[in-house]
């Protein structure tokens, strides 16, 4: 089930790279206005609520939960009407959500707030911003966009965090929330509204494309044994780096480092969340995504195994941490990838979008698992251990059936007629990079 037929030269490439600098902003500024930001607010938020901060951090885990359970109807709106209307209406609903945040005055106001801004992160942070990039992108150029993105993006907790802290030292937590919005605001609404668009060409406006069609093919996808295999492959990936950045501060500390070194080298990961990306973009030009994807994996594994003993020493946990950082970014370009590739763009944003869910459940319950594991044992090596077999089990499963024949046309039982005819969503990529083509496809077309 591979793309949609696209001719490079029938596809405005110059819009398609105007929406991806539009999100290489408004995704720097979303995620620094609306998720680390309470980071830095977080003990401010408590204090000032006469609440603690684990408190404020389950309201957190809400917005977290919201989100999951938004991002299948996310994706089936996507992929149903594009992400104009959408993603604008998340920006203003997650600038208006961070005005009433910053009116908060009990905690049930809070986790009321935090439900809604989950809401408004999944309409308009990374997955329909990826959604949209995919389907203005064939496989050649899908990368380098994403990539583009990403990168910018990467650096919104460089810029956020120490930019929420001095406002908040400033002017205090409320004041900085609503600096935030205006912010949010002025950035992303007009250039969602006014950039956005679907393309000419492609799964979001192909006529052929029906809603019955997509839940076919979003079917087909979710009984295919690979689409399992990668859901457990970054569920595990998903807890295991989420795990990581809660915890690794504790523990650094717990080994008897500063609490400065310990901020330093846990900041390291954003910087190597970056350079992540970039390896894997210049790797799976040779080589084979999943490949690629699993011996980053392993590395992670490895360095989350050795932290326990290497931690002990500033340079142990710099190596260590470094060899974890490294893919700590590698999952935003490996799951639009490989989903992409094995099942097409036409039901692109709902696949995507069911695979999120228990990826966004998995990153939402696994630094609160980690820490009952770490309050019953009272040390930080079973939850080091626990982490690294995560990563051991993302290796399993992105290497098991790796190599199996997409599911074709054939395999597709409920689409009929005019379906059947246009089968240009319903064919395979072959293992080597080459595309099968149905007997009478046109050689000028991606399969």
């Amino acid at each position: 089930m591979a793309a949609d037929p696209r001719g490079g030269d029938h596809r405005p490439a110059f819009h398609g790279w105007r929406i991806v600098a539009v999100f290489a902003v408004t995704q720097t500024v979303g995620y620094g206005c609306l998720y680390y930001a309470f980071a830095v607010l977080l003990h401010p938020i408590a204090a000032d609520l006469h609440t603690s901060a684990t408190a404020v951090t389950g309201a957190i885990t809400a917005a977290l939960l919201a989100s999951a359970a938004a991002a299948v109807p996310v994706g089936r709106w996507l992929d149903r009407h594009g992400g104009r209307a959408l993603m604008t209406t998340g920006t203003v609903a997650g600038a208006g959500l961070l005005v009433a945040c910053s009116q908060v005055h009990a905690v049930w106001q809070l986790y009321a707030v935090f439900v809604g801004l989950g809401v408004a992160m999944a309409m308009a942070l990374y997955e329909p911003a990826t959604a949209v990039i995919v389907s203005w992108f064939d496989p050649a150029r899908r990368a380098k966009a994403l990539l583009a993105m990403i990168v910018v993006a990467g650096f919104a907790s460089t810029i956020f965090m120490p930019l929420t802290g001095q406002l908040e030292h400033r002017h205090g937590w409320r004041t900085t929330l609503l600096v935030l919005a205006a912010v949010y605001a002025a950035v992303a609404v007009p250039l969602h509204g006014l950039v956005i668009r679907r393309p000419p060409t492609g799964p979001v406006a192909a006529p052929s494309a029906t809603r019955a069609q997509r839940r076919t093919l979003v079917r087909v996808a979710v009984r295919d044994g690979r689409f399992w295999c990668l859901a457990v492959a970054f569920v595990a990936h998903g807890a295991a780096m989420s795990a990581m950045t809660v915890h690794l501060v504790g523990f650094l500390v717990h080994e008897g480092h500063p609490a400065t070194f310990a901020a330093t080298v846990a900041g390291l990961l954003g910087v190597l969340s970056v350079t992540g990306r970039l390896v894997l973009t210049a790797a799976q030009r040779r080589f084979r995504l999943h490949r690629v994807v699993a011996l980053v994996f392993t590395v992670q594994a490895a360095a989350a195994l050795s932290l326990p003993i290497a931690g002990a020493t500033r340079l142990g946990a710099v190596i260590a941490v470094t060899g974890f950082g490294i893919g700590f970014g590698v999952s935003s370009l490996a799951i639009p990838g490989l989903l992409a590739d094995r099942y097409g763009t036409t039901a692109y944003a709902s696949i995507a979008g069911a695979l999120a869910t228990p990826v966004t459940l998995a990153k939402a319950g696994a630094p609160l698992a980690a820490a009952a594991l770490y309050t019953t044992t009272g040390s930080y090596t079973p939850v080091l251990l626990t982490i690294g077999t995560s990563s051991i089990v993302a290796v399993v499963g992105i290497l098991t059936r790796a190599t199996s024949a997409p599911p074709h046309a054939s395999d597709v039982r409920d689409i009929a007629g005019a379906t059947a005819a246009h089968s240009t969503d319903l064919t395979a990529p072959s293992t080597g990079g080459r595309q099968h083509r149905p007997s009478g496809q046109r050689a000028d077309t991606e399969p």
